[in-house]
């Protein structure tokens, strides 16, 4: 071991990056709420912005915690599918009137697999109906195993409401820290993770939290789907900041097109070009190969669920399978690794069809079994869509009464007779067909990366600036 490395490098402590997790309606907004809305962080900011995806509390004994806001289940289900790891420490919350429910039981799924501490907060611990026993009792059942009872992981009663024992929770946090040595160092190779992101005027914002190193403006970093340089630093109030260091959130301006929530980022070395390379390669979708189609599955029992398995076509790939109603956590896994869900004689909620319609995730359901495996069969006949190019839109001009749209190719070729489809947040708008595209006053056939063109497309689809055109071909 090199001797030279410093102390501090190896022992500086970090504030811990928590995420909550949780069934929905267990209280896990009003906990967040409660937090943000009484420590100390929020007098001395004058109000904390959760624009960025996370927060920052400064407890009364002087600690610092950053909480992720974005749902936890979207953030694991990326995570899951990148084999990443967002967060240091999470929070079960479990609502003490009602016990663990089907999405408790998949949070905890996520957090064994992160092989992250955890604290149960047995939330709504207030009301008269309440048993903070029945939390313990229920999560036993899930082979967790608690302080005093021959395990290490921490029960808190809490309210959202109160405020009962929510310092208690935020002195634990601390304490779980603290024993799990949960540390990191300026001075080491920069990470971080992509916890959001959105358009702003000034372009695509992507929110992070540093999990090592620190990052400044003026640095060129790369993800795992794209590259910039950091023109722009803002935390977590929205403020303008020259630098964001490990353990802290931060919101970047410099991409050209969004990184893929979930995604790591580092800083451009001799190692990561390679990466870059590789972005402008033309990909299958994510979660699929050549010949494969990627799917969840639900069913609504166990034998219906196994049957289904062992009779699938080797070309399907199975990313996630269970048994009860489908989840808002199914939605996020198919988004992340670009699966179709199949449910059979499974309830899909209504606030689950409304995500799924939001994040572009098809939803197919069935009572008669055969049908899926005609579905399964069309799909695959359809083939595997490969990407060949990328191009921003970033200018709308008009011309002879239509609409122009100035693009600048991000990777791959744009070719003016390809297949082509407009894009917004990765939601596919429609499929469209070049009539004209000119470099300059030139008409032109095709344009490669890092080139600018003119294209009016049909139909005349209302695109806007920061839409990406996609070229794509099926195999």
């Amino acid at each position: 071991m090199d001797n030279n490395i410093s102390q501090e490098t190896k022992i500086q402590t970090k504030p811990p990056i928590v995420v909550v997790l949780g069934h929905v309606d267990h209280g896990k907004t009003t906990l967040l709420d409660y937090i943000r809305t009484t420590n100390i962080a929020l007098k001395e900011a004058g109000g904390i912005t959760q624009s960025i995806g996370a927060s920052v509390v400064i407890t009364k004994i002087g600690k610092t915690i950053t909480f992720i806001d974005t749902p936890g289940h979207a953030i694991f289900a990326n995570m899951r599918a990148r084999g990443a790891n967002v967060a240091d420490i999470a929070i079960l919350v479990v609502a003490a009137e009602e016990g663990i429910k089907p999405q408790t039981k998949e949070a905890l799924t996520f957090i064994r697999e992160a092989k992250i501490p955890y604290i149960v907060a047995a939330t709504k611990s207030d009301l008269p109906t309440a048993s903070v026993e029945k939390v313990r009792s229920d999560l036993e059942g899930q082979q967790v195993m608690f302080e005093g009872r021959g395990g290490d992981v921490p029960l808190v009663p809490v309210s959202g409401k109160t405020g009962k024992g929510v310092d208690e929770l935020l002195e634990t946090i601390s304490l779980v820290a603290e024993v799990n040595n949960v540390s990191g160092s300026e001075n080491s190779p920069f990470e971080g993770i992509v916890i959001e992101t959105s358009k702003g005027k000034s372009g695509p914002l992507a929110s992070i939290v540093v999990r090592n190193g620190i990052l400044k403006v003026g640095d060129e970093i790369v993800s795992d789907t794209t590259s910039a340089k950091v023109r722009g630093i803002f935390d977590w109030n929205s403020k303008s900041v020259k630098s964001v260091s490990v353990g802290y959130p931060g919101q970047i301006l410099g991409f050209s097109m969004l990184p893929e929530v979930g995604s790591h980022i580092w800083k451009r070395t001799e190692k990561t070009i390679s990466l870059e390379k590789s972005i402008n390669k033309p990909l299958a979708k994510t979660g699929a190969t050549e010949g494969q189609l990627s799917v969840v599955f639900k069913a609504g029992n166990t034998g219906s669920l196994e049957a289904i398995l062992a009779n699938l076509d080797p070309k399907i790939t199975v990313i996630s399978s269970g048994v009860g109603e489908v989840t808002e956590g199914d939605v996020f896994i198919a988004k992340s690794s670009g699966a179709h869900i199949y449910s059979f004689e499974s309830k899909v909620p209504s606030n689950v069809l409304k995500l799924a319609e939001n994040e572009g995730v098809h939803i197919h359901s069935f009572n008669i079994v055969y049908e899926i495996f005609e579905k399964l069969e069309e799909e695959i006949d359809k083939g595997v869509e490969v990407v060949l190019g990328k191009a921003q839109i970033i200018a709308d001009f008009p011309y002879e009464g239509k609409r122009v749209s100035g693009c600048k190719v991000i990777s791959g070729t744009i070719n003016k007779n390809a297949k082509l489809s407009l894009v917004r947040t990765e939601k596919e708008l429609g499929e469209i067909k070049i009539i004209s595209m000119k470099k300059g006053r030139a008409d032109i056939e095709l344009a490669r990366q890092g080139e600018e063109c003119g294209i009016f497309f049909a139909p005349q689809l209302d695109f806007k600036i920061g839409d990406v055109i996609l070229s794509v071909q099926r195999t």
